[in-house]
């Protein structure tokens, strides 16, 4: 029988930072810019958009398992369903109550700002099941990239921006792409880890498609590309916010990418993948505090 540990294991509470990041962001931005902070949605986004990211792992879990993606020969993380622990109908089943938690979350927010907000959360709602189910699923496609781009940066920093202050703000576009860049390491690595095993079993990820190189290559632009638009920041008069960010390019990412560089995929790959979420809420709490400056 599955322990609260098994749950919360099966949950990834180190990918949960790609949930909390673009809504630290995008709420800062959204205060900065426009003047107010609204706690109450503030905490209700969050909480949605981390119930979101659980529901997305979970069905991820089951669906996987369902599919013969996780086999065996698996060196990421243990799954409960593919361990035997849990079976998949009752991990599907508590992934669409994650999505009923994010949903009722999400009514507030939707009384405050109407509209937008409900054609932003029904497309997240869908693709927390489509990302791995469904007719076209996502990361079986090599999509998975473009989904965690989109979903958990660029719609998920302008949306929490737009909570807060009731426009958008072409800026949050700038912090999206940067968060959603460093979202999309995570998948990423995640991605190179499971070549072999994804590639035997017909999961197709850029990864798969492209190989090795292609990743390593993508997980360095990724990073590259968002300390490097620290540069607009800086041109808008917010140097801080260009400029702290750089503690986590030295002291997380250069460590992390080079080491990825040198070591062939395997379970090593999960310290990589630790200090990507790592990097990630990192940077996120500092491109906060520069941007509230």
């Amino acid at each position: 029988m599955a322990t609260f540990k098994d749950w919360i294991d099966a949950a990834r509470p180190k990918t949960l930072g790609a949930a909390i990041a673009p809504v630290l962001v995008g709420t800062a931005l959204g205060v900065k810019l426009g003047g107010s902070f609204h706690l109450g949605l503030a905490l209700c986004v969050l909480g949605s958009c981390v119930a979101l990211q659980v529901a997305t792992n979970w069905f991820n879990d089951a669906i996987d398992f369902t599919k013969g993606s996780d086999t065996a020969a698996r060196i990421g993380p243990r799954r409960i369903t593919a361990s035997g622990v849990v079976t998949a109908k009752a991990v599907m089943a508590a992934a669409a109550g994650a999505l009923v938690v994010a949903t009722l979350l999400a009514l507030p927010v939707i009384s405050a700002r109407g509209w937008p907000i409900i054609a932003i959360g029904i497309p997240s709602l869908y693709f927390c099941y489509g990302y791995t189910g469904g007719p076209a699923p996502l990361a079986y496609r090599g999509l998975g990239e473009l989904f965690v781009m989109l979903f958990f940066g660029l719609i998920a920093v302008t949306g929490s921006a737009f909570v807060q202050s009731g426009v958008w703000h072409g800026e949050a576009l700038v912090a999206g792409f940067q968060i959603g860049a460093l979202s999309t390491v995570l998948i990423a690595i995640n991605n190179l880890r499971d070549i072999a095993e994804d590639r035997s079993t017909g999961k197709r990820t850029l990864a798969v498609r492209f190989g090795e190189t292609f990743a390593r290559v993508e997980i360095s632009t990724l990073v590259g590309l968002a300390y490097a638009l620290g540069i607009y920041w800086w041109a808008k008069g917010m140097p801080w916010a260009a400029t702290l960010p750089l503690v986590i390019l030295f002291t997380c990412a250069l460590p992390m990418v080079i080491g990825l560089w040198k070591t062939a995929p395997s379970a090593a790959y999960n310290r990589y993948l630790a200090a990507a979420g790592a990097q990630l809420v990192g940077f996120a709490i500092i491109l906060a505090l520069g941007l509230a400056r």
